[in-house]
């Protein structure tokens, strides 16, 4: 691709982001340019493509619409993402499968599919103390041991309970058993 079909390109990009964050925020064109402290037919013609910004216009409407310039720039990001089956982490633990069900990393979250075969056990890891974990049945039936406690959740039943302590999973049943973890963790500093 040539410099000019670049700088075309860019151009585009900045329009289609500028109308797409100004439109999300609810904004009108006048009043944006009322905020950038920009005429309104500069912000027009930004969002029309057929501009080439200054710098300090694009930094103007980066810093209104707290962006980064790369964000104005760059090329639209989709509104979704689909991920097949298979393409995100899954562990092996023995007779027990451990799959990831958030693609991208959340601050403080954790969220994790669990299969146990017949049989299986799963020791869980305490985590920061604070940390609170929420487990749902899926299919079969799953008891969680912690704290000498033991709960056996159904399809359909939920569980909230500590992270931060010793504590298993165990499918006693004769079929598959499957159950969503959710682990909310204590941010640091932070203990009950």
């Amino acid at each position: 691709m040539s410099e000019e079909e670049n700088l075309e390109r860019s151009s585009e990009h900045l329009a289609n982001n500028l109308r797409r964050l100004r439109e999300a925020r609810g904004l009108s064109q006048s009043r944006l340019a009322a905020l950038m402290g920009i005429p309104r037919p500069t912000l027009a013609n930004l969002e029309s493509g057929g501009s080439n910004p200054t710098l300090s216009v694009l930094l103007k409407v980066s810093a209104t619409l707290q962006v980064s310039l790369e964000e104005l720039v760059a090329p639209p990001r989709s509104s979704a993402r689909l991920y097949p089956k298979g393409s995100l982490r899954v562990i092996r633990k023995g007779q027990v499968q451990v799959s990831e069900l958030l693609p991208d990393a959340l601050p403080g979250l954790q969220m994790e599919r669990l299969e146990l075969k017949p049989g299986a056990v799963m020791r869980g890891v305490p985590h920061t103390p604070g940390t609170r974990e929420y487990l749902l049945c899926e299919r079969g039936e799953i008891t969680l041991r912690a704290s000498g406690n033991a709960w056996t959740l159904k399809e359909g039943d939920a569980l909230v309970f500590r992270g931060d302590q010793r504590h298993a999973y165990q499918n006693a049943g004769k079929k598959l058993a499957t159950a969503i973890t959710i682990v909310a963790l204590a941010p640091p500093g932070e203990s009950p």
